[in-house]
C-alpha cells in the first residue's frame, strides 16, 4: 500500500514584502504626479518669469519717435484728448465690461470691419471689428478713435495668453507673442481697398488705470496696440505704438 504525505508549500514572500512594494508603488505614483505638476507649473511660470527678466527692460518708460526727441516733443505737445475715463481693462473678451463707468465708448455708428497682418508674428489679414466688443470673435478697435490712414491715433485691442498657446488663427491667443515685436517691425492694415504700413516706434507697459496711451494726436496717423502683459496675467498693459509710413 503506498502512502502519500502532503506538504504545504511554504509561501515565497511574507506580508512585509507585500507591504513594501505597495508603498514603492503609492511612492512611484506620488513621485509622477509631482514631475507632472511640476511639468505643468513651469509651464505657466516660466513665460512670466522670463518676460520680466528678459522681456520687460526693453520697453521705454515713455513714448519717444526714433526720430528725435524735441520732434517728439512737438508732436506730443499740447493737451492730450483723452477718450473715456479710469479704465481696469481686466482681461473680458466682451469690450464693453473693459470700461466701467465711461459713456462715450461704445459708438451708435453701424459695425464695420477691416483686416489687420503682422508679418513677424504670422498674423495674416485678422479681423478688426471697428465697434465691435467681442474678443472671441475678432480685434476690436476702440470707438471714437480714428480709421486706419487718417490723421489720429487707431487703437486695437487683442486678447492674450501664455505664448505657448499661441495661435494666430484663434482671436482668443492672437496677441500672445506681440512682446517679441521690436521697433522697425512692419503692421499692414488693409481698410477700404487700401493697404497702410505702420513701423514700429516703441512699446511700453502702463498700469490698467493708464488711459492716457487713448489719447489722440492729429499731427500724424498712429497705431496703438494693446494686450495684458506678463503673460497669461493681467496686470499690466503692452502697449505697442507705430506710425504710418509709405508702402
Amino acid at each position: 500500500m503506498v502512502l502519500y504525505r502532503y506538504v504545504k508549500k511554504t509561501a515565497s514572500f511574507s506580508p512585509e514584502t507585500v507591504l513594501r512594494k505597495a508603498k514603492n508603488k503609492r511612492r512611484f505614483i506620488a513621485l509622477g504626479i509631482f514631475i507632472v505638476g511640476l511639468f505643468f507649473l513651469g509651464n505657466v511660470v516660466y513665460p512670466i518669469v522670463s518676460y520680466q527678466l528678459f522681456t520687460a527692460p526693453k520697453f521705454a518708460d515713455i513714448f519717444l519717435t526714433p526720430t528725435s526727441e524735441s520732434q517728439a516733443q512737438q508732436s506730443f505737445s499740447g493737451p492730450p484728448v483723452v477718450l473715456g475715463q479710469e479704465i481696469d481693462l481686466v482681461d473680458f473678451t466682451q469690450v464693453k465690461n473693459w470700461f466701467p463707468g465711461s459713456e462715450a465708448v461704445l459708438s451708435e455708428e453701424k459695425e464695420s470691419y477691416y483686416r489687420l497682418s503682422i508679418p513677424k508674428l504670422r498674423i495674416e489679414d485678422a479681423l478688426v471689428a471697428v465697434n465691435g466688443v467681442d474678443l472671441k470673435k475678432s480685434l476690436v478697435q476702440y470707438a471714437n478713435t480714428s480709421l486706419p490712414g487718417r490723421f489720429g491715433n487707431t487703437v486695437i485691442f487683442g486678447h492674450s495668453v501664455l505664448p505657448q498657446f499661441f495661435n494666430p488663427k484663434n482671436y482668443i491667443t492672437i496677441f500672445s507673442t506681440l512682446p517679441t515685436l521690436s521697433p522697425e517691425d512692419e503692421i499692414i492694415i488693409a481698410y477700404d481697398k487700401v493697404k497702410y504700413k505702420y513701423i514700429v516706434e516703441k512699446m511700453i507697459e502702463v498700469f490698467p488705470n493708464d488711459v492716457s496711451i487713448l489719447a489722440q494726436r492729429y499731427d500724424d496717423s498712429y497705431l496703438t496696440l494693446i494686450t495684458c502683459v506678463p503673460p497669461g496675467t493681467y496686470l499690466k498693459r503692452l502697449i505697442v505704438r507705430a506710425r504710418l509710413t509709405k508702402i
